[in-house]
C-alpha cells in the first residue's frame, strides 16, 4: 500500500496509519487504531499482547503489517523496537492527538486546550532560557548562607515544596512567609551574603514586589520568577526566569512554574557538595526507621 523502500520511523509508519485508516476493513482499522493511540506498546509486547489488547485476532496486526508494505509484524514493529534501543520512545503526532482529544465535545475540547496549553507552558518557558542560565541561579543558592523562596497565595504551597526538597541538599532554605509573618518581615533579614528566590504574576503582588526591593536593598541576591522580563521580581535582578502560564481556565497555570523549579532543585543537587546524596539517603533511612514510610511498598 505504501512505498517501504526507504527505512521506516516510526513517525512514518503512524503517519501512514493514520493516512490510511479510512480504507482499511474494520478489524485492521481497529488494530491500526491501536497503534497510534498506543505506540509505546508496539515495541514492547507480543503480537498475542497487543492483539488482546486491542480485542482484535493476532492475525489481524499481521494483516495490518503486510497491507503496509511490511513481510510480517515482526518488521513493522521493528522501527519502534530500534526507537526505544536508543533511548527515543515514540509518541503519537502531537498535533493529531490533540485534535483527536476534542472530538469529545465541550469537555472534549477543553481537555485538548488544557493539554495543549501545559505542553506550550513548558516548552515556551524551557526555550527562554538554558543550562547556564539554571546552573548560575543554582551556584548562587548553593553558595548562599541562606536562601529565601517566596511565594503568597498559590504560589506559597509552591515556595514550601521547593524548599522542603532543596533543603535535603544544601541545608539553608526557608519558604517565606513564615506562620504568622509578613513577606517583608521574613525579608528584612536578607543580607549580601543571602538568596532570595520571588515569584509572582500578573496581577503582581505588592507584598512580593515590595519584599524583593527590601531585600534588594540589602545586596541580597535576586532570583526572580515571574510571566514578563518586565516584571518587578526580574528587571533589575541578578536572575530572571520568564514562565507561561496561559490556560483556557481561570486560574493561572504553574505547571511550567513546578517544571522550572524541579529543574532548578536538580541543579542544586547536582552543584551541592558529594555528601548530598548521603544526606537525602540518610533522611529517608530515618523516616523508615520511624515508620513514616509504609513497609507495603518503597
Amino acid at each position: 500500500m505504501n512505498d517501504m523502500n526507504v527505512p521506516a520511523t516510526s513517525s512514518t509508519v503512524l503517519e501512514n496509519l493514520s493516512d490510511q485508516l479510512p480504507t482499511l476493513t474494520p478489524e485492521v482499522r481497529k488494530a491500526a487504531a491501536y497503534v497510534l493511540e498506543n505506540p509505546n506498546d508496539v515495541g514492547v509486547s507480543s503480537i498475542r499482547e497487543i492483539a488482546e489488547s486491542a480485542k482484535v485476532k493476532p492475525n489481524t496486526f499481521v494483516r495490518m503489517a503486510r497491507s503496509f508494505g511490511f513481510d510480517g509484524y515482526d518488521e513493522f514493529r521493528e522501527p519502534f523496537r530500534e526507537e526505544i534501543r536508543r533511548g527515543e520512545p515514540s509518541f503519537p503526532d502531537r498535533a493529531r492527538w490533540l485534535q483527536s482529544l476534542s472530538k469529545g465535545g465541550k469537555l472534549g475540547a477543553l481537555y485538548a486546550d488544557m493539554a495543549s496549553s501545559s505542553i506550550a507552558n513548558i516548552e515556551q518557558t524551557f526555550a527562554a532560557t538554558d543550562a547556564t542560565s539554571i546552573k548560575a541561579a543554582a551556584d548562587a543558592i548553593v553558595g548562599a548562607r541562606r536562601t529565601y523562596v517566596l511565594g503568597v497565595g498559590l504560589n506559597h504551597s509552591i515556595a514550601r515544596n521547593f524548599a522542603y526538597l532543596a533543603d535535603m541538599a544544601v541545608d539553608n532554605v526557608e519558604a517565606i512567609p513564615r506562620d504568622g509573618s509578613l513577606a517583608i518581615d521574613d525579608a528584612s533579614s536578607a543580607t549580601g551574603d543571602d538568596v532570595l528566590i520571588a515569584m509572582t504574576f500578573k496581577p503582581y503582588r505588592t507584598d512580593v514586589v515590595e519584599a524583593v526591593e527590601i531585600a534588594r536593598s540589602q545586596n541580597a541576591t535576586i532570583i526572580g520568577i515571574s510571566d514578563s522580563p518586565a516584571s518587578p521580581v526580574i528587571a533589575g535582578s541578578e536572575h530572571g526566569f520568564v514562565v507561561h502560564t496561559d490556560t483556557p481556565q481561570f486560574f493561572t497555570s504553574v505547571c511550567a512554574v513546578s517544571a522550572l523549579l524541579e529543574t532548578l532543585i536538580a541543579f542544586v543537587v547536582a552543584d551541592a557538595s558529594p555528601n548530598v546524596i548521603a544526606n537525602i539517603e540518610n533522611f529517608h533511612e530515618r523516616r523508615r526507621r520511624l515508620g513514616v514510610y509504609t513497609s507495603h511498598h518503597d
